[in-house]
């Protein structure tokens, strides 16, 4: 069984009018466990829009777990267990005190929410802070369900951050992977794709999403959905929506 995913993202309005950089990072591949298993490893990070350097914290955050998840996922038999992740956790948060050191900042001006996941042909592992999603579709109705919902804050518009202190509120996972597509994304599409009222994931979103890389014969990355997905992200029909920045990956099992 192999993986497809397409992975994108598109600045938003409100950056674009101030000048500012994207806030969002990702990082997506797959890699070669024991016995030739495919895992799929996805990660996206959302910059906290107050933080001056949100988006730095995000592509720190990104780099630390892909690298840390590449070494830890090849030929490995299992995924990696709650210890391990939050020591991944451990390292972005340090190099975030480094850089924030470096400019004579603190760590909360590198703010930014993390949606990670890792999948195996039989496991499911989430790693969550903050807003945005992980949803998923049940291999056998097709339905989509959300795996891991956004975790907000006390007070409307506030969420968590990696850059928390004393402890991030990151929530692990462990599934069944009874699923054989899955979607994460930051919070800059989350009320477009999710029921402000449920919080049920939207199949009249995700299933036009998922048809093209159900077709595609690609194994790993297919470029041309991931710069058809950019495209969509960046459209006007999309940015009449929501003018936030906007990351979305989406993966399928064949």
């Amino acid at each position: 069984m192999k993986w497809c995913y397409a992975a994108a993202s598109a600045v938003g309005l409100s950056h674009i009018r101030a000048g500012t950089r994207l806030q969002d990072a990702k990082h997506c591949f797959v890699a070669s466990g024991a016995e030739g298993r495919r895992v799929l490893f996805a990660v996206v990070a959302d910059g906290a829009g107050s933080a001056e350097f949100g988006g730095q914290g995000a592509s720190i955050v990104c780099r630390t777990f892909a690298s840390q998840a590449r070494c830890a996922l090849r030929g490995a038999t299992e995924l990696p267990d709650d210890e391990t992740i939050w020591t991944w956790l451990d390292i972005a948060r340090d190099r975030i005190q480094l850089a924030a050191k470096k400019r004579e900042l603190t760590p909360r001006d590198f703010a930014t929410t993390m949606v990670l996941v890792m999948a195996s042909p039989d496991t499911i592992v989430t790693a969550h802070i903050g807003d945005g999603a992980i949803v998923v579709r049940d291999r056998d109705n097709t339905q989509w369900s959300v795996l891991s919902k956004p975790h907000h804050g006390e007070y409307a518009s506030t969420t968590y951050f990696v850059t928390d202190d004393p402890q991030p509120a990151m929530r692990i996972g462990r599934h069944d992977n009874q699923f054989n597509a899955i979607a994460a994304f930051s919070d800059g599409i989350e009320n477009l794709v999710l029921d402000s009222v449920t919080g049920a994931a939207s199949a009249a979103f995700f299933t036009p999403m998922a048809k093209p890389l159900d077709a595609s014969t690609a194994t790993g990355r297919d470029c041309t959905l991931s710069r058809s997905l950019a495209a969509f992200l960046a459209s006007d029909r999309l940015n009449e929506r929501t003018d936030d920045d906007k990351t979305l990956i989406v993966a399928v099992l064949k």
